[in-house]
């Protein structure tokens, strides 16, 4: 095979198809996510010699010819762990293969430590690199080699607080939306008190407006209902705060576009989870959707009251 980039193939860009790396820390749901991947028709491979990459995504990428037309997959998930043969030189391979041209994302898969700890406790099962030592420094071990790649990712997804089910839930509006070259901008409320999300690229907090908690009407509802949300979104301050977002994101939007980036989230907290939150996420969807941005809402804490 040639070695030359995807210029040569006889393709557009606009044609090839996704190539995405799915790797991550060691219990963070790899499997999950590839299960969901294979379902929504993404053709997965696991556990790949590193050294084969650049073949397969070459191969992906080829022009159809008249033998080969509608069989070749037109997205394809490698999912790879710290056990792959050649995992070491994981990060060296996708830096080459994008500096040469080709369409390959990477996504990374991250949990904290706390989170890492009970899942292999509760499946008593030894973390890869932990050999005598302790759980604990397996998996500590693990983030420092991969930090580099965490850092080079195209999308990072923190599972800590989901269970099976709800990353499944969170990972299929990723990979079934045919935004094209639209930016596909997650907007995920939250609640300090369980945390900021890992994952998130910009994080804003809602504790600046009124607490409806406090209001008795609408303390058992959430910021999806209609009283709630418009108790949030009329409160001093909650209008400029949207519009200020709004024209923040216009030049981020335009550059990411410029840099063929694709995968956003964008997180927005409030003391539970429940009421500004979700409320304020919502209406930023609403807005911030168009002809270059494509959105959805993930509530990652919403029901945790």
């Amino acid at each position: 095979m040639s070695s030359d980039g995807p210029q040569e193939q006889g393709q557009g860009a606009d044609e090839l198809p996704e190539v995405f790396v799915v790797t991550g820390m060691s219990g963070a749901g790899r499997s999950t996510v590839a299960n969901v991947m294979e379902d929504l028709g993404w053709y997965v491979i696991d556990n790949l010699p590193t050294i084969m990459l650049p073949q397969l995504v070459e191969l992906a990428t080829e022009a159809d010819d008249g033998r080969a037309q509608g069989l070749r997959p037109r997205k394809v998930a490698i999912v790879l762990d710290i056990r792959a043969r050649g995992f070491a030189d994981l990060h060296e391979s996708v830096e080459k293969l994008r500096a040469s041209g080709w369409t390959l994302r990477l996504l990374f898969l991250d949990a904290t430590d706390e989170a890492l700890v009970r899942r292999f406790e509760s499946v008593r099962r030894p973390h890869p690199p932990q050999g005598p030592g302790r759980l604990l420094d397996g998996i500590q071990q693990e983030r420092a080699r991969l930090a580099d790649l965490r850092s080079s990712a195209d999308l990072v997804i923190d599972t800590s607080g989901l269970n099976v089910h709800q990353l499944s839930r969170k990972i299929h509006p990723l990979f079934t939306t045919t935004a094209g070259h639209k930016v596909r901008l997650a907007l995920m409320s939250f609640g300090f008190k369980y945390g900021v999300p890992l994952d998130a690229d910009y994080v804003f907090d809602m504790r600046f407006l009124p607490n409806p908690y406090w209001v008795p009407e609408l303390r058992s509802h959430t910021g999806r209902e209609a009283p709630v949300a418009e108790y949030v979104l009329r409160q001093e301050g909650a209008g400029d705060f949207l519009d200020s977002v709004e024209r923040l994101l216009e030049p981020v939007i335009a550059g990411y576009l410029r840099e063929n980036r694709k995968y956003v989230t964008l997180a927005v907290g409030c003391t539970g989870g429940k009421h500004r939150s979700v409320a304020v996420a919502e209406e930023l969807a609403s807005r911030l959707a168009g002809e270059d941005v494509e959105t959805f809402v993930v509530h990652r804490d919403l029901g945790q009251e």
